[in-house]
C-alpha cells in the first residue's frame, strides 16, 4: 500500500482527519467552549437585538430565535468532547440553535460572518481578563504605597551598577516601583481602550447590504467604539499586540524588583524576612527559609514576558486579513500571560504586606558606608567655595586612604581631610567638626534631600498624597469599566426577558 493511501486510511477520508483533529481543531474546540462561549453568547443576542429593532427578522421570528438562545444548555455545552461532527463550536451552537427553532434561526446570522463574531469575542474575552488584571495591579499599587508611607523613615543605602552609591529610604525605592507599576497601569489602560471596539456589522471583511445597525450592537455589548473600517477590523491584530507589549512591559518591571527582593533576603543583605506562608524549608537543612515565593514570582514573571513574546511572533509577519495565525491558536497565549501577571499582583501584594524589615540592620550599614561622601564633596563646595571637580578630588583620595586604614566612613576624622586637602590643594580646609559629622551623617544625608522626586521623608510623603489621589481615580475608571461592560451584558437578557412570549 502507497504511503498516502496508508495515511488516509488512518486519517479518514473526509474532514476532518484524525491528526488535524487531535493536534488543531480539539484544542481549539475546548479552548472555545471554556474561555469563548459566554461571549458568543451574548454576541447572539445582541446581534438578534439589533435585527429586530431594524425590522430585518420579525416580531414572531426574534421571540422563536429568543427562546432557542435562551433554552441553550450551556453547561452541556461546556461539558461537550469534540466529535468532529461540526468543525468548531460556532457551528454546534448554529446546529442547536437551529434544532430548537428551525430554518428561521438561520436569519441569526444576517449580515454577520465568523470574522466579525470572532473579533468581538476575543475583544470580550480580552477585555475581561485585562480588568481582573488590573485591579490586581491597583490592589498592588495601593500596598505598596501603605509599605512606603511605614517606611519613609527607614534609612537604606541605594545601588547603582551594583555598587553602594548614596543614602536612600526604603520608601523611595517602594515609590520608584510604584510609579513603574503606575506607568504599567497606564499602559494596560491604553491598552483597553483600544481593545475595547466593536467590530461587528464588518460581517466576512466589506459589511453587508443589509441596513443593519453597528452602532446599536457596539452599544449593546458594552463596547467604547466601533472598528470603523471594515477590513481594520477582521485584519488588525495590533489590538492584543499592544495588549502583550503593555503585559510584557509590566512582567519585566516586577521581575526586576523581585530579583531585588531575593537578594534582600539573604543573610548576607539581611534586611527582609519573609513572613511563614510564602517561604519554604529545606528537607534536609533545618537552619534554612527558602523564600521561594519571589523565587516563583520571577520565574513566571519569566513565563508571562514569553507567553507575549509568543503572541507576537505568532503575529509577525502574517497577512493583513482574517487569518487563523492571529486568532484561536495565539489568544490562549494572551490569556496565559494576563492570568499569570495578575496572580504576580496578588501574591506579591501579600508578600510585601507581611515582610519584616530590619530596620536596624540597613541604618549601621549606612552609616559605616562611603555612600555618604557624596554630601562631604558638596559640602566642601559650600565651606571652602572650591570646585567641585576640586572637591571630589579630595574626597576621592580621602576614601582611599580611609578603606587602607581599615576606616568606616563615620570614622574619618577632620585631621585626616586636611591632611589629604593639603596634598591636593595645598591648604587646610575651613571645615567643621560639626560640617564634617553632618556630612557624613546618613540622615541628615536623606532630609535635605527635598527636591521634586528627593528620598526626604517630607517629600516622599507628599508624593505618597498625591499617589493616593492618582490611585482613586484609577479605582473609579476601573469600577466605571467593570460597571459598563457588566451592565451592558446584564442588559442583553433584561431585553430579551421583556420580550412578550419569550420568559
Amino acid at each position: 500500500m502507497r504511503n498516502r493511501e496508508q495515511i488516509l486510511e488512518r486519517e479518514g477520508g473526509h474532514f476532518p482527519g484524525r491528526t488535524y483533529t487531535e493536534a488543531v481543531l480539539e484544542p481549539a474546540f475546548d479552548e472555545a467552549k471554556n474561555s469563548l462561549l459566554g461571549a458568543m453568547m451574548a454576541i447572539n443576542k445582541a446581534h438578534l437585538i439589533m435585527l429586530k429593532e431594524q425590522g430585518l427578522v420579525s416580531e414572531e421570528e426574534a421571540l422563536q430565535i429568543a427562546s432557542a438562545i435562551r433554552g441553550l444548555d450551556l453547561e452541556g455545552l461546556r461539558q461537550a468532547e469534540y466529535t468532529g461532527q461540526f468543525e468548531d463550536l460556532f457551528f454546534q451552537v448554529e446546529h442547536e440553535l437551529h434544532a430548537a427553532a428551525g430554518d428561521i434561526a438561520d436569519n441569526l446570522h444576517l449580515a454577520r460572518s465568523r470574522n466579525d463574531m470572532g473579533i468581538a469575542i476575543y475583544r470580550i474575552v480580552l477585555r475581561e481578563k485585562l480588568l481582573v488584571t488590573l485591579r490586581g495591579a491597583l490592589a498592588l499599587k495601593s500596598q505598596l504605597l501603605s509599605f512606603a508611607e511605614e517606611h519613609k523613615d527607614t534609612i537604606m543605602i541605594g545601588y547603582t551598577h551594583t555598587q553602594q552609591a548614596q543614602p536612600t529610604t526604603l520608601a523611595h525605592y517602594i515609590l520608584a516601583m510604584a510609579d513603574s507599576l503606575d506607568r504599567d497601569i497606564r499602559r494596560l489602560q491604553a491598552a483597553y481602550a483600544n481593545c475595547n471596539r466593536s467590530s461587528m456589522g464588518a460581517a466576512a471583511l466589506t459589511t453587508s447590504g443589509f441596513a443593519i445597525s453597528r452602532e446599536r450592537v457596539k452599544d449593546l455589548l458594552g463596547f467604547d467604539e466601533l472598528i470603523y473600517n471594515s477590513y481594520d477590523a477582521i485584519g488588525g491584530a495590533d489590538y492584543v499586540g499592544e495588549m502583550m507589549t503593555a503585559v510584557q512591559l509590566a512582567a519585566i518591571n516586577l521581575g526586576r524588583s523581585s530579583q531585588d527582593f531575593l537578594l534582600w533576603c539573604t543573610q548576607e543583605f539581611g534586611m527582609l524576612r519573609v513572613a511563614d506562608p510564602y517561604v519554604q524549608i529545606s528537607s534536609i537543612m533545618p537552619q534554612k527559609r527558602n523564600p521561594v515565593s519571589f523565587e516563583h514570582m520571577r520565574a513566571l514573571l519569566s513565563s508571562c514576558v514569553g507567553n507575549t513574546q509568543t503572541v507576537l511572533t505568532m503575529m509577525h509577519n502574517t497577512p493583513f486579513g482574517d487569518i487563523v495565525d492571529t486568532e484561536d491558536d495565539m489568544q490562549p497565549y494572551a490569556w496565559k500571560a494576563l492570568k499569570v501577571l495578575e496572580r504576580m499582583y496578588r501574591l506579591l501584594s501579600c508578600v510585601i504586606g507581611t515582610v519584616d524589615v530590619n530596620k536596624e540592620v540597613l541604618r549601621k550599614r549606612t552609616e559605616g558606608s562611603f555612600a555618604t561622601v557624596t554630601e562631604l564633596a558638596d559640602t566642601l563646595v559650600r565651606s571652602d567655595r572650591l570646585s567641585f571637580r576640586s572637591s571630589h578630588h579630595i574626597v576621592s583620595r580621602l576614601v582611599k586612604r580611609a578603606v587602607a586604614d581599615g576606616l568606616a566612613a563615620n570614622q574619618i576624622t577632620l585631621e585626616l581631610v586636611n591632611e589629604i586637602a593639603l596634598e591636593v590643594i595645598g591648604r587646610k580646609l575651613s571645615l567643621t567638626e560639626e560640617q564634617l559629622r553632618m556630612a557624613l551623617d546618613p540622615v541628615h544625608f536623606v532630609d535635605i534631600r527635598t527636591l521634586p522626586g528627593g528620598p526626604a521623608p517630607s517629600e516622599i510623603q507628599s508624593v505618597i498624597a498625591k499617589r493616593k489621589g492618582a490611585q482613586q481615580t484609577q479605582e473609579q475608571w476601573l469600577d466605571a469599566a467593570r460597571k459598563q461592560v457588566e451592565g451592558a451584558l446584564k442588559n442583553l437578557d433584561d431585553i430579551l426577558a421583556g420580550w412578550s412570549g419569550s420568559r
